[in-house]
């Protein structure tokens, strides 16, 4: 059973995750931590697998899938402690990472610190929302090496640790976002309030990258690429709509839009289907969040 005294819950979102997967993201997260696993569907198939292994863990089931977003907030209301880590299913977390987040807890004065990755050297665990800014950083950001802390203005949202004492609810993200933004937006909306946002070089992730949910499943792939391509689109717009103004949004998607439609229309006439697709999603996405739909396309063959 997860101690007591340890005032930190990991929450996990999970859909039709693979066993394997999330079997090696529990095997290394300490057990004296309790662990909440969010299942975005009405039935977590292999509850006494993991019940039997991990005595810390907690399965519950969302009854729908949620999102990433939704699905969290349903975790966090759950949660009793004071801090939570969000952290995908498709990570693994190095040894020395639980000794340094109880560190981090005691002396650290934040709203969320995002953690560094291991295995990639392109992709970016943080940032800055102005463009120069931001550019400088990347720029720098593993040519030196990287202080205990560097404050930012966002980082992803594979893996990182809230202070919910620093949130007046526990229902912290956007309700309206399905996938993709989410951390953004939930980022801006700290800074708004001068909230701190932290990336650490302590707290050390290994991330897989998009194995968390049915996309390992080569029957459901093309399905769970349309909604990618789909709903990446219609966050881009929903999150500068919301943070800045629909004419900055429009401005910032309108040459996106038209070279998925072209091209749609381009892989249309030549027959290339898995293209079409690609460009049609992500224009159809697009289209939707300009003209103010929400967020409710799921796929054809997952309901």
């Amino acid at each position: 059973m997860a101690k007591k005294n340890n005032n930190l819950t990991i929450i996990i979102v999970t859909y039709l995750t693979n066993r394997d997967i999330l079997l090696n993201c529990l095997k290394s997260i300490s057990r004296d931590f309790k662990v909440i696993i969010v299942e975005n569907s009405r039935k977590f198939a292999d509850t006494n697998f993991f019940k039997k292994k991990f005595k810390n863990l907690e399965i519950v089931c969302s009854g729908k899938n949620l999102g990433y977003g939704k699905g969290n907030n349903y975790g966090l209301v759950k949660t009793k402690t004071d801090y939570a880590l969000i952290l995908n299913p498709d990570t693994v977390l190095e040894k020395n990472f639980f000794s340094n987040i109880k560190k981090i807890i005691t002396k650290k004065n934040f709203s969320i610190i995002g953690c560094s990755y291991t295995n990639d050297k392109i992709f970016m665990p943080a940032g800055f929302f102005d463009s120069k800014k931001n550019d400088s950083f990347r720029k720098n950001f593993f040519k030196k090496k990287q202080k205990k802390f560097t404050k930012v203005d966002w980082v992803v949202g594979c893996a990182m640790l809230l202070n919910l004492n620093k949130f007046e609810k526990r229902n912290i993200f956007d309700k309206n976002i399905f996938l993709y933004f989410e951390e953004f937006d939930l980022c801006k909306s700290i800074l708004k309030k001068k909230g701190s946002i932290f990336l650490s070089s302590e707290l050390k992730v290994h991330h897989l990258g998009f194995k968390s949910s049915f996309s390992t499943n080569d029957k459901l792939r093309n399905e769970a690429n349309k909604i990618k391509d789909w709903h990446w689109m219609w966050s881009y717009f929903y999150f500068y709509k919301k943070n800045y103004n629909y004419f900055y949004a429009f401005y910032k998607i309108f040459g996106k839009m038209i070279k998925s439609l072209l091209k749609s229309i381009f892989y249309t006439v030549i027959f290339s289907e898995k293209n079409r697709d690609k460009y049609l999603f992500r224009f159809m996405g697009l289209f939707s969040s300009v003209i103010g739909r929400e967020s409710n396309y799921r796929g054809k063959k997952f309901y």
